[in-house]
């Protein structure tokens, strides 16, 4: 009786263990893991020996599941042996094969004929074999990667040995070949790469590229991960005609500062035979109880320094070289008060074209600098500005050998002003009387019958006045508050003379008129001319702003100003002033979601003339198409003759048209062109033409760049990059080019 029992014991288990989808949980004596669920259609053997699976076979372990049709597992070794197809579900990748051993307590083995999908980062490859080492760790022997969608092998890398760090998120290839179209294009012996797109230590790819100047350029970038506030680029540049360059990048960051340091040094230039550097520091740091610091320095080592080794136009033409350092202290004055300290030296590097030369700006060294604010005092707002600097000019040299010297010396300048403003919810009022007080103490008279010590003091005042209507409305079914905003803006300057044989000129130029400008007490810059007026200006604003959002879409403006008085205060004899009007107009913003304009037109009423035009279209519908146009204009002064190299006199005209675009025009193929053009002069300022193609996962640019880098010479680059998504950039990178001389230039290839 008893072994009948047994025998019917013995059969319910053994059914147990045969029905369709049985499932067991196997308890894993460490408590360190997790235990192993499995799952198939029929179950057997010895739970703590072995365990068979048969038909929809499945093994969960934490995040990981494998899948097949028939697999083994050892409990005693947490050993699971598959053979056959399988497939393996992690979180972080998806992998299949031929065959499986792994351990699931050390995460080691090897998977056959692997196939593998990371989940980060989009990459997939193939390879012989899959060793599997550790936690988050494995190798592919004989292995690929792509970003590439299934089915399409356009780019990959073919190793004798892929590592994938899960830990770090990066690759390492051994013996690597980086295959385009089936051809390979870059061997290394030895590459690491991220796959997700985070920074890392490591070569990045090759940049190539040719230009005028310097010829064939290879540059092999390497990039120091020191930590993660602290990174370097180190890049050897190798030029055909002019020898291998240097360039070093530091970037820093903290939670009080920030900076970077830029060094670039090509060791005997082949062509000048000379040793070459330009140098870039930049460095903020908040000290503390309201202090802190700046400092913004660069230099290079001779004048042609970013006309011959510079690849666009945003270096070629930068003219005076900043080399300065500040500190600041910013703090309350009160509790409606405001106070701020600057003392700063400041210095250029002025980098002259012989065949146009231009004043360089003075030193200042150095100069201190203090403004406060207090606000409704019983009703009445106090300003002050006061400015203390010693201007130093240093002698320039002429090219037909005369020595050019202007006068410097001391200035300090007291900017007092007290203001009443009175406002409601739909209108202002604002007097507002200041007086500007300046002193010089001159090195040497600006004229021989001179004085070396110079006082001027000037009242100032104005009334602003302004009020605003409201009303909603509708325009293509969209919902809009249309304003009209009627404004009246009165200045009185008694005159001063300033004439240029008696004051001195440190740094005021006269502002480009503008409707902002109208409204404003003086319209030099700067503190060495204060002009003179009595005129009145009427505006009238109307802005669209949309109800759903608070955004402005379109504003249009027109002021016209009525001078009852000549102008006596100008920068140069051949200016002439007229006490007739001025007449402003101008448009922004949106005219239709798709087509943007930003323009505005200056007449002069005396002489029935237009004075300036400045005008540009946009019309941006979708991202990777933009077309821009642009037209400006400034009248010159007639008879206006240029007799010093070095001046650049008020009133040289100007009538320049500019386009440029981006536009598809065949299935992933799209054309880039821009052109500024000088009418005045019937000369080309400055050109681009290039074309790109964007696949699913690479990308290719050629992009031709000529722009004039001083008088008489220009530049010429051609830019040939292509893009693997998600791996590097072979070749020369015109993205910067495309973005300056396009705006709203996208690159489709990151949409």
């Amino acid at each position: 009786m008893n072994k009948f029992f047994t025998q019917i014991f013995v059969f319910f288990i053994l059914l147990g263990l045969s029905v369709t989808t049985a499932a067991v949980e196997l308890p894993n004596e460490s408590k360190k893991h997790l235990p192993v669920y499995i799952e198939a259609d029929e179950i057997k053997g010895y739970p703590q020996q072995e365990v068979e699976a048969i038909g929809k076979a499945k093994l969960q372990r934490g995040d990981q599941l494998i899948s097949a049709e028939h697999m083994k597992y050892f409990p005693a070794t947490d050993d699971a042996v598959i053979e056959g197809k399988v497939h393996v579900e992690r979180e972080k990748d998806v992998l299949e094969g031929t065959h499986l051993r792994l351990n699931l307590k050390s995460i080691t083995g090897e998977l056959g004929q692997p196939n593998y999908s990371l989940k980060e980062g989009g990459g997939r490859g193939s390879g012989s074999l899959f060793l599997f080492e550790g936690e988050d760790h494995y190798r592919l022997i004989k292995g690929s990667y792509t970003t590439c969608p299934v089915g399409n092998n356009d780019w990959f890398i073919r190793a004798d040995d892929l590592e994938i760090d899960h830990e770090q998120q990066v690759g390492t290839a051994r013996h690597a070949s980086v295959l385009f179209k089936d051809v390979p294009i870059l061997y290394v012996p030895w590459m690491n790469f991220s796959y997700s797109g985070k920074r890392k230590s490591g070569f990045l790819a090759p940049v190539m590229g040719n230009t005028a100047r310097s010829g064939v350029e290879v540059s092999l970038p390497f990039y120091w991960n020191i930590a993660p506030n602290y990174d370097a680029t180190i890049t050897p540049r190798a030029m055909s005609k002019r020898g291998i360059m240097l360039e070093n990048e530091f970037r820093y960051m903290g939670q009080t500062l920030a900076g970077q340091a830029i060094f670039d040094v090509l060791p005997d230039d082949w062509i000048t035979d000379k040793t070459r550097y330009g140098l870039s520091l930049t460095h903020a740091q908040y000290l503390g109880k309201g202090w802190s610091g700046n400092l913004d320095y660069n230099l290079v080592s001779d004048r042609d320094f970013f006309r011959d080794l510079g690849v666009n136009v945003g270096l070629t033409s930068r003219t005076n070289l900043l080399q300065q350092m500040s500190t600041s202290y910013n703090s309350h004055l009160g509790r409606k008060g405001a106070i701020n300290f600057t003392a700063l030296v400041q210095s250029f590097q002025t980098l002259q074209d012989p065949r146009a030369l231009i004043t360089p700006p003075y030193k200042r060294l150095p100069q201190f600098s203090l403004t406060a604010s207090q606000r409704n005092i019983y009703g009445f707002d106090f300003d002050l500005t006061s400015i203390w600097t010693n201007f130093y000019f240093e002698s320039q040299r002429l090219p037909d050998g005369q020595t050019l010297s202007l006068a410097d010396g001391m200035r300090m300048v007291l900017f007092p002003s007290v203001s009443v403003p009175l406002q409601t919810s739909f209108g202002y009022i604002k007097p507002r009387i200041s007086l500007h007080h300046t002193r010089y103490n001159l090195n040497e008279p600006v004229s021989e019958s001179g004085d070396t010590n110079i006082t001027r003091t000037v009242p100032l005042f104005s009334l602003d006045t302004g009020v605003v209507f409201e009303r909603d409305m509708m325009f293509r079914k969209e919902n809009f508050v249309q304003t009209l905003e009627p404004r009246i803006y009165y200045l009185y300057v008694p005159f001063r003379n300033q004439d240029g044989r008696i004051f001195p000129n440190f740094e005021s130029a006269e502002m480009d008129f503008s409707f902002a400008q109208i409204f404003t007490e003086n319209r030099f810059s700067g503190h060495d001319r204060i002009n003179d007026a009595n005129e009145i200006t009427f505006a009238l604003t109307s802005r669209l702003i949309e109800s759903a959002t608070g955004d402005e879409r379109l504003r249009i403006a027109a002021g016209q100003r009525i001078r009852f008085a000549d102008r006596n205060v100008v920068l140069s004899t051949q200016q002439t002033t007229s006490d007739k009007s001025d007449f402003i107009a101008a448009i922004s913003g949106r005219i239709t979601p798709s087509i943007t304009t930003d323009t505005s037109i200056q007449l002069d009423q005396s002489e029935l003339r237009t004075e300036k035009i400045r005008t540009g279209v946009s019309y941006h519908p979708e991202p990777g198409k933009v077309f821009n146009i642009g037209y400006r204009y400034t009248r010159g002064i007639p008879g206006l003759v240029q007799t010093n190299p070095f001046f650049l006199p008020p009133g040289v005209g100007l009538e320049q048209v500019d386009a440029s675009t981006q536009w598809p025009f065949l299935k992933n193929w799209q054309g880039m062109a821009s052109v500024n053009y000088s009418l005045k002069d019937e000369k080309l300022l400055a050109g681009l033409i290039g074309i790109e193609y964007n696949s699913c996962c690479w990308s290719l640019r050629m992009v031709l760049n000529r722009f004039i880098t001083a008088t008489e010479r220009t530049s010429t680059a051609f830019f040939v990059q292509l893009e693997l998504n998600g791996l590097m950039r072979i070749g020369n990178n015109p993205i910067r080019v495309l973005r300056q001389g396009i705006p709203g230039y996208t690159r489709t290839s990151e949409q």
